[in-house]
């Protein structure tokens, strides 16, 4: 098995929230470079629509994400609702 693919199927669940303490969804999946085996984004679903427009799911940026453990808390997050098709 992969070294980090243990932590990997751990994260899958964990509730992702923003630099002021909201709630920003649920972590679905994470989005591997499969050259380096390096995690680049996390995608969240289940978004609320003042935040994301349409609640779509979310690739966030790895340099976004200030720490993972019991949940995912980011460092940085856009000040503005994200357009659906930007």
């Amino acid at each position: 098995m992969v070294q980090g693919v243990e932590s990997l199927n751990r994260w899958s669940g964990l509730d992702v929230y923003l630099p002021n303490g909201r709630k920003l969804g649920v972590v679905h999946d994470a989005v591997i470079d499969i050259q380096s085996l390096k995690c680049t984004h996390l995608f969240v679903k289940d978004t609320p629509d003042d935040l994301v427009e349409g609640g779509i799911h979310l690739a966030v940026p790895w340099r976004w994400i200030r720490a993972i453990n019991d949940v995912v808390v980011l460092r940085w997050f856009p000040p503005v609702r994200i357009p659906r098709d930007p």
